[in-house]
């Protein structure tokens, strides 16, 4: 517990620093919350006998208007007849607009699985952190992206998306 709290103290301090030495990087005369942009993702979703849901805010900092890194938080919670999971986590997010439609991103994510199981009248337990990285491209108008990413660490054991590949849209204000 006490090296999961270090390794979540380094990974704040290291966000924070990084976010506020961008503020010395340009002059006086601009201002550094005016190229910061928040957004995210609200998710929810029923089917039969399931609920999923997310909650995902973000902030970016955009330091021209091609190039752009910020971080996220995520929450999810999926509840189905014999399965039950909670994940939380993080994530760094780079975007890359190398012409104002194309928006190419990378994000790392680390997420806190909590998922159990009812098999056979028994039920299984298992707690984990798991690694993403993203690589994606997406079709960009204004504030709004819509593309496809895809988990280059894919672990179809381990992790909370059902494939490697995943549809975005990316919101960003």
């Amino acid at each position: 517990m006490k090296v999961f709290l270090i390794h979540k103290i380094k990974i704040i301090l290291l966000v924070s620093s990084m976010l506020f030495s961008l503020q010395q990087c340009y002059s006086q005369e601009d201002n550094f919350w005016s190229r910061v942009r928040i957004g995210g993702n609200i998710g929810i979703g029923f089917t039969n006998d399931t609920f999923n849901g997310i909650l995902a805010p973000s902030a970016i900092y955009d330091f021209n208007n091609q190039f752009s890194m910020g971080f996220g938080l995520n929450f999810g919670y999926t509840d189905s007849r014999n399965f039950t999971a909670t994940n939380y986590g993080a994530s760094l997010i780079t975007l890359y607009n190398p012409f104002p439609s194309l928006q190419l991103s990378a994000e790392f994510e680390q997420m806190g699985v909590s998922r159990s199981f009812e098999i056979e009248g028994q039920d299984i337990n298992d707690d984990y952190w798991y690694p993403a990285l993203f690589i994606g491209a997406g079709y960009r108008i204004g504030f709004v992206s819509v593309g496809l990413r895809y988990d280059v660490l894919y672990d179809d054991n381990k992790s909370i998306y059902a494939s490697a590949y995943a549809p975005f849209v990316r919101v960003f204000f």
